[in-house]
């Protein structure tokens, strides 16, 4: 039961008879205002972790500040009046050219979190990826009508991500996002700071406590009202016992170093469906992907938070795009924060974009409102770049 004048299910941190704290909303007209709002309400732990990237975060600035560079050309007296933004992607309409990229335990950002972003998505007419690292399972999706793409991890047991993968295709999903970018968690600085990874002391315990504590609101709707916080796709196999943390802690000792083309073959085999490899950035891994059987790639690098220093998704966007050479949809994500953003993507090669840090500071900031709004502030600087640009 929801505390009096506190939305039951809806936006977290928003209290919905609290005209300062909805208008603190209403005025995120930017990716940064919804990561300022955000960084005063998260705990620090929660907001580094979404925030940060592996070590020095060097690639992580890289695909922001690259994408900021690309320039774009602006053609004049043109009528763009019956500009449209709608696109198609594997057979399926999309309002726009962008998905919610597979964000990990983006329930603990916001109340279900992963069940409010796909509804303010499938509202919108995007997709949404569900992470495996989701706090809120595919069934629980599934049960409520809400379409999804599912994105998977090759573990060391390949017996459960096999019966995963049966059990996706049996709740309905038809497209299947498999990561391969993340054969072991990289260092990341901020994680360790702040205690999301790594042992700690007694201490260390204590100041996490605090963190919460001092954040009540989160604490209320998220923390109290959000449960059960648990990793829903590995029910069965993460330990029981030890609860979250030791769920978090047996899922990264668990990614598999030993994953190759062949494994990927072997589910292409299996999966019949529509099968996107995630984590390219190279041609060669693109055509290698093609090769068995993808029917799309994602140029990533994770956010900026697995190999940093390695290159921008903006910088090898247009030579993966031409190695492709449309035998694959080839979508990308890392550092894309506005609809113009989508723009230069497009004009760089990419079929459709994926944002993952955007949607999930815009869920923390108001919840299934706030991704909503996010959404359309993106589908609207997209159709205005288009019209301005005239292209």
């Amino acid at each position: 039961m929801a505390l009096p004048g506190w939305a039951s299910s809806a936006s977290a941190f928003v209290r919905h008879d609290d005209p300062a704290e909805m208008s603190a909303l209403d005025r995120c007209a930017s990716y940064e205002d919804y990561r300022t709002l955000v960084q005063r309400r998260l705990p620090r732990l929660l907001f580094d972790y979404v925030d940060g990237g592996s070590f020095s975060e060097t690639t992580l600035r890289r695909n922001a500040a690259d994408l900021a560079e690309v320039v774009i050309e602006q053609r004049v007296a043109r009528d763009m009046s019956a500009t449209a933004i709608g696109t198609t992607l594997f057979g399926q309409p999309l309002a726009m050219p962008l998905v919610l990229a597979p964000v990990g335990f983006a329930g603990m950002y916001a109340r279900r979190g992963e069940m409010q972003a796909a509804r303010a998505a499938s509202a919108a007419g995007v997709p949404f990826c569900l992470s495996t690292l989701g706090i809120c399972s595919a069934a629980e999706l599934g049960a409520a009508g809400l379409p999804y793409w599912f994105q998977l991890y090759i573990v060391r047991d390949r017996g459960f991500v096999s019966a995963l993968v049966d059990r996706i295709r049996a709740l309905g999903c038809s497209t299947l996002v498999v990561t391969v970018d993340l054969p072991r968690p990289a260092t990341r600085y901020r994680d360790l700071r702040s205690g999301m990874t790594g042992r700690l002391d007694a201490l260390g315990t204590l100041r996490r406590w605090i963190d919460g504590a001092t954040h009540p609101a989160w604490l209320w709707d998220v923390h109290l009202q959000g449960r059960p916080h648990a990793f829903g796709n590995f029910e069965g196999v993460a330990p029981a016992a030890g609860g979250f943390a030791a769920a978090w802690e047996w899922i990264g000792a668990n990614f598999d170093e030993s994953v190759t083309w062949d494994d990927l073959a072997a589910l292409r085999a299996q999966w019949t469906g529509t099968l996107i490899v995630k984590g390219i950035l190279h041609p060669d891994d693109a055509r290698a992907a093609i090769a068995i059987g993808a029917d799309g790639i994602v140029v990533s690098n994770h956010g900026g938070r697995q190999l940093d220093g390695a290159s921008s998704t903006i910088a090898m966007l247009p030579r993966i795009a031409e190695a492709v050479d449309g035998a694959a949809t080839v979508l990308v994500d890392g550092g894309i924060r506005s609809g113009l953003d989508l723009l230069k993507m497009a004009q760089a090669g990419a079929d459709a974009c994926l944002i993952g840090r955007a949607w999930v500071m815009a869920l923390a900031a108001g919840g299934e409102r706030g991704v909503t709004q996010l959404l359309d502030q993106f589908a609207s600087q997209y159709r205005a770049g288009r019209i301005l640009s005239g292209s």
